[in-house]
């Protein structure tokens, strides 16, 4: 984190779990940027393009990297508990595209 905030880049999270569950995941996590909670599912979906299990009701995972001006300069979508974004990566790709 301490990288990200050097180069004044923020990070969050949005879950569509209820406060408690949230909660209960930051803190297992030690997460310590800010963590939204009780979205829509079938909204999100909409809007952002993640994949809605209607039949279990979950939003599969999806990250995005947002440029200064509001857009999605990149996205990840996945299925399983892998092909997520992981922070050096995040790093590295931001410090790509800030070069080019």
């Amino acid at each position: 984190m301490d990288e990200f905030r050097g180069k004044d880049i923020q990070v969050i999270a949005a879950s569509v779990d209820k406060i408690e569950d949230a909660r209960a995941t930051a803190e297992r996590y030690e997460i310590s940027f800010k963590v939204g909670y009780g979205l829509n599912a079938k909204e999100v979906s909409a809007k952002t393009g993640a994949f809605y299990e209607g039949e279990k009701g979950y939003l599969h995972s999806a990250g995005f990297i947002i440029n200064p001006e509001g857009k999605v300069a990149n996205g990840v979508y996945s299925t399983l508990a892998v092909g997520r974004f992981v922070a050096k990566d995040c790093l590295m790709l931001i410090d790509y595209m800030i070069r080019k």
